[in-house]
């Protein structure tokens, strides 16, 4: 897998778990992070993990996709400065 340095990429993913953190960037406070291992069609893990903010309350084992744009990321938590780059910015829907 190549991650995008000049162009922001999404990808498919599968939570693997929550983060917990006794002491995290200001911009981080109030934000629920999720390891997220990005994961090919046929749900193989294909790269390294990447932990990731979560707006949406994704499921433990659910599908994801992730966006690697940190300027969008750092617009979504309201700070510039901010380390985050990795986003939740869709759940995936399972077919029933």
């Amino acid at each position: 897998m190549e991650f995008g340095i000049l162009s922001p990429r999404m990808f498919l993913a599968r939570v693997e778990g929550n983060v917990v953190a006794t002491r995290k960037h200001r911009s981080m406070e109030g934000w629920r992070l999720l390891i997220c291992q990005p994961i090919n069609g046929a749900g193989q893990p294909e790269g390294s993990p990447q932990v990731a903010i979560d707006p949406h309350g994704a499921a433990l084992h659910q599908r994801v996709v992730i966006s690697s744009d940190g300027a969008a990321t750092r617009k979504a938590v309201g700070d510039e400065r901010s380390p985050a780059r990795w986003m939740v910015v869709g759940v995936v829907d399972e077919a029933a």
